[in-house]
């Protein structure tokens, strides 16, 4: 038990090293003595380091751990002498310098390494911001568009004008927020399916006798539109209100057999 605590202590590592005091010296050197077991650990910790700095040492190194090692327990059996380590010292240092350069090598190489992932880490978090400040500042256009919209067809001077489906699509519905005042409508097409490729809804004002029909544009962005609400500029007199499916670019005149919804004011 007394051997194995000694060679768990670190103290035989600090006597290759020559760190101990003459006194703890001879100690050590006592327990090797008269313990096979820890000379023998001794010889393994010097095998160790002698492999590990071998790669690092320089190739003129005279002696190694072991030869110092060996000649100094032959000259204790000799003479019969505590012979301090610390004629080996200037070897350790040359060794333990070399093998000091590789740890710290390594342990900077693996510092910049988890330098490198941590700022990886930063630069998707700032990514990840940057996209959630672009989507906050979507929202909030957005919110203040609803709000706008809100306030206008709440307003005393909208006339409402519902728009019903027709016999090509009875489901359809649709709705004008008329402001004589601005000249403006405010078209809600939820209730419009997305238009097959190729085709847009055109939007029309009608007069109703004679039936006389005039574009108010299409509907280019229908698809793209989160609300289904746009603003169209409406000048006319109108009496009525209609939305047909056309080709892309419109028509000069509606196509009634695609007229989706009509609603009179």
């Amino acid at each position: 038990m007394a051997t194995n605590k000694h060679i768990e202590s670190g103290i035989l590592e600090l006597y290759i090293a020559g760190a101990l005091s003459d006194k703890e010296n001879e100690q050590v050197y006592s327990l090797m003595m008269e313990h096979p077991e820890i000379l023998e650990e001794v010889k393994e910790i010097e095998k160790s380091i002698s492999i590990l700095t071998s790669h690092v040492a320089p190739k003129d190194a005279k002696n190694s751990f072991k030869d110092v090692l060996i000649k100094m327990l032959q000259e204790k059996e000799d003479s019969a002498k505590t012979i301090p380590l610390r004629t080996s010292k200037n070897n350790w240092v040359t060794y333990t310098g070399w093998a000091a350069a590789l740890v710290v090598g390594s342990t900077l190489i693996l510092s910049l390494n988890k330098s490198a992932s941590l700022q990886g880490q930063i630069d998707t978090i700032n990514e990840a911001k940057e996209q959630y400040e672009i989507q906050l500042d979507e929202t909030n256009a957005d919110l203040a568009e609803n709000k706008k919209l809100l306030a206008v067809i709440r307003s005393k001077d909208i006339v409402t004008v519902p728009l019903q489906g027709q016999k090509v699509y009875p489901e359809a519905y649709a709705k004008v927020y008329w402001n004589k005042n601005s000249k403006n409508i405010y078209l809600d097409v939820q209730g419009l399916p997305d238009p097959p490729e190729g085709k847009v809804y055109q939007v029309w004002s009608l007069k109703l006798d004679p039936l006389s029909p005039t574009s108010l544009g299409t509907i280019d962005n229908f698809t793209a539109s989160d609300n289904k609400i746009f603003t169209i500029d409406n000048p006319n007199d109108s009496q009525a209100f209609g939305i047909t499916l056309e080709p892309a670019g419109g028509s000069e005149t509606p196509t009634l057999e695609q007229l989706y919804t009509l609603g009179a004011v």
